[in-house]
């Protein structure tokens, strides 16, 4: 083992264990102070646990730097335990990544809260490590020609991928929260880790100490987006409206009456006038909230549900913003408003004593709805 290889390893273990430390620390901080909020819906305890994955794919990333130093200083790292250590490690990295995603916000639809196609993609993960594996393992043919590592390019291929779901996540979730820079610097980043691989299937990519070092900053420079991104998820639960002190009132047919104080509404009046497909959805939600009882307080958003498209919920936001002509630092997001508490399902926030709705409007709205589950919703109660 080279002195080269020796600094890579023992830095790559220390900075990934600092990391992983304070990701870890970090999340049962902010687990405890905001519990509430983390667990509002009573129905089902979806903690999130975005950042506790990730510190534990930091975590993953120490045993693997100590799984490497080992192998080289007691120079088995060309035996076939060894390679298949390194491929175990690099499948619960990968998992343990993936499951982050699952809990961002703004990561790409087919995986954010999507658990059936998250098992198909660790599915993936699975199978090509392990063919990774054999391929560089079992193969009878030589697998390197024309300087090219053929066994190694599955691999590349799955780390591509999930780079590029980690980077468009981790872009749109700074991007949301006002720090575009952050999101460029995020995706550049992501971008570094991706090139750090390609010297496992290009044989003559680079030398022993430029991959190292560019391994050591991309790694680095990942833990410290880790970081802030743990930062601004602090800062958006402490602004984010608590279900107990908002308030809703339907008036008449487009008139809402609401208050949000942390958003800095009181008592403030919102007409949607000829937007009535917003009025009667949010008015929907409203009645279910409030006369429901667990499953029945909430919508299935989707073509299968009663509201065909999340479209529907991101423009009664939209108009709420823009009536109330909220600057941009204050403007409500669909989570203010809307609990998602899986399986497609959506929920108002505000507690049930804190909805109010017309007994003439109610009266007429019951008459016209085309779904009679609400008359008998509200006779029950």
């Amino acid at each position: 083992m080279t002195y080269v290889s020796e600094f890579y390893f023992l830095s790559h273990i220390f900075i990934s264990l600092i990391g992983a430390i304070l990701l870890l620390a970090l999340w049962f901080n902010i687990r405890k102070r905001f519990k509430i909020i983390l667990e509002e819906d009573e129905t089902k305890k979806r903690v999130d646990k975005g950042l506790l994955y990730l510190s534990l794919a930091m975590f993953i990333w120490v045993i693997s730097g100590c799984w490497s130093y080992f192998g080289h200083l007691l120079s088995f790292e060309k035996t076939i335990p060894f390679q298949f250590g390194i491929h175990l490690l690099s499948i619960v990295n990968n998992m343990f990544l993936l499951l982050a995603l699952f809990y961002f916000y703004y990561a790409p639809r087919f995986i954010y809260n999507n658990t059936k196609n998250i098992n198909k993609i660790l599915v993936v993960i699975v199978i090509t490590s392990i063919s990774t594996f054999l391929l560089s393992n079992f193969s009878e043919t030589n697998t390197i020609r024309n300087d090219i590592n053929f066994s190694g390019i599955p691999d590349l291929i799955l780390s591509g991928l999930l780079c590029s779901l980690l980077g468009i996540s981790l872009y749109r979730t700074f991007a949301h929260r006002g720090l575009k820079i952050v999101g460029i610097i995020s995706t550049l980043v992501v971008l570094l880790m991706f090139s750090s691989q390609l010297s496992e299937v290009f044989v003559n990519y680079g030398n022993d100490f430029s991959n190292n070092l560019i391994k050591i900053i991309a790694k680095t420079s990942l833990i410290s987006i880790f970081l802030v991104l743990s930062t601004t998820w602090v800062i958006r639960l402490a602004n984010m409206p608590k279900p107990n002190e908002m308030t809703i009132s339907f008036r008449d047919w487009s008139l809402v009456k609401i208050s949000i104080p942390t958003k800095g509404v009181f008592e403030q009046t919102i007409d949607f006038g000829s937007k009535t497909t917003q009025y009667k959805n949010l008015l929907k939600f409203a009645i279910r909230r409030k006369y429901g009882e667990g499953d029945t307080q909430s919508l299935i958003v989707g073509l299968a549900g009663e509201i065909k498209n999340q479209t529907y919920l991101t423009r009664i936001i939209d108009n709420t913003n823009t009536i109330l002509d909220l600057d941009s630092m204050q403007q409500l997001e669909r989570r203010d408003l809307f609990t998602f508490i899986g399986e497609g399902r959506y929920r108002l926030r505000m507690i049930p004593n804190h909805i109010t709705i017309d007994s003439t409007l109610l009266e007429e709205f019951l008459k016209t709805t085309e779904n009679k589950d609400y008359n008998s919703l509200i006779t029950v109660n």
